[in-house]
């Protein structure tokens, strides 16, 4: 059984730092590209940040210089690593896997992949 799941979320003031962490089981994630997204109160979910499996990155304009996305494919395991965290980042997020080989066009469209975990809390506040 596939399953993502992540962990990391909780709160921090602004400014602050947090990585947050998808761990893959029942696949082998070498052949996956994975997103992170998140989805405020009353708000689209939105496309954060991806990597392909062949290790190229992608971020939405207000994250970059913020976010970096990493994978470890050893271990199963993909990651968010988030800075200088701003109010407006509040928001639940999301990891989620694609059988998607090299680039990944469209790669913030949630259609774009198929399996998705439960969300982890992220909160900005001071």
């Amino acid at each position: 059984q596939m399953q993502l799941v992540e962990s990391g979320g909780g709160l921090v003031q602004p400014g602050g730092s947090l990585t947050l962490t998808c761990t893959a089981s029942g696949f082998t994630l070498d052949f996956y590209a994975i997103a992170w997204f998140r989805q405020a109160p009353g708000k689209e979910r939105e496309g954060v940040a991806a990597i392909g499996n062949d290790g190229t990155t992608y971020y939405t304009e207000s994250v970059k210089g913020r976010f970096t996305v990493s994978r470890d494919n050893t271990n199963q395991m993909i990651f968010l690593q988030m800075n200088n965290l701003k109010p407006e980042d509040t928001a639940v997020y999301y990891c989620a896997a694609g059988l998607i080989h090299g680039v990944i066009v469209g790669w913030a469209r949630p259609r774009k992949y198929d399996y998705w975990g439960q969300g982890t809390d992220v909160t900005v506040a001071s």
